[in-house]
């Protein structure tokens, strides 16, 4: 058998070790990546069929997941729609309460102007004034009438009708032999409503009924 450069036969044992030949070596090599490839195999398999199981499952598991979690969204979204609603139905109330004050205030400086020219008017009539200005006077109430009228404004009918605190304010009681006890005999500022509400209460004078008999006096109690 030929020696190696450094006197060594290959495949037997020296001083140093044991040295392979190339056949050798290579038959060597192969035999450990058949091992490690034998080794390997199986813990793949056995991986895949793990991976196989956890696949069934969640194949399983997940349409049970999106039901539920589509659930959750519609709920989130039908409470976000009912928020949104109630937001917008605030606003429009707050809105509406905003422009009835600040209509109301405004006709409320009206009905000033208005017991205005019904004072002039009455005085007119009192001093016998020229038709034409009296006139003139009661043109322009008809109008600011019209204009109470087209913003639901109705005057309170309150003389010869029963005393109601809702919407009179008693300034005055007097005895009255006309009037039974507790009718307005007379309006000292007329009340007016708008719609179904009391924009402003009438300001009324009330009967007291009959006036009572004075008692006649005893002449035995003067002595």
């Amino acid at each position: 058998m030929p020696e190696s450069p450094d006197g060594r036969v290959p495949g037997r044992a020296s001083g140093r070790g044991f040295v392979l030949t190339p056949e050798e070596g290579g038959r060597e090599l192969a035999s450990s990546r058949s091992s490690k490839r034998e080794e390997k195999e199986p813990r793949e398999a056995a991986a895949g069929k793990e991976s196989a199981a956890h696949g069934a499952r969640d194949t399983v598991v997940a349409p049970e997941r999106a039901a539920d979690e589509n659930k959750a969204l519609k709920d989130r979204l039908m409470r976000l729609q009912a928020d949104f609603e109630n937001f917008r139905k605030r606003v429009e109330r707050e809105k509406a309460e905003i422009s009835r004050r600040a209509l109301e205030g405004f006709l409320l400086e009206l009905l000033t102007v208005v017991d205005h020219f019904e004072l002039g008017i009455s005085a007119a009539e009192q001093h016998q004034v020229q038709d034409s200005i009296l006139e003139g006077f009661q043109r322009v109430h008809q109008q600011l009438m019209r204009l109470l009228q087209k913003y639901g404004v109705r005057p309170i009918e309150s003389v010869g009708r029963n005393f109601d605190p809702r919407v009179h304010e008693a300034v005055a009681h007097i005895p009255s032999e006309e009037h039974p006890e507790n009718v307005v005999v007379a309006e000292t500022r007329r009340g007016y409503t708008i719609g179904d509400r009391l924009l402003r209460e009438a300001r009324v004078v009330v009967s007291a009924g009959a006036p009572r008999p004075e008692r006649p006096q005893d002449p035995g109690a003067e002595e």
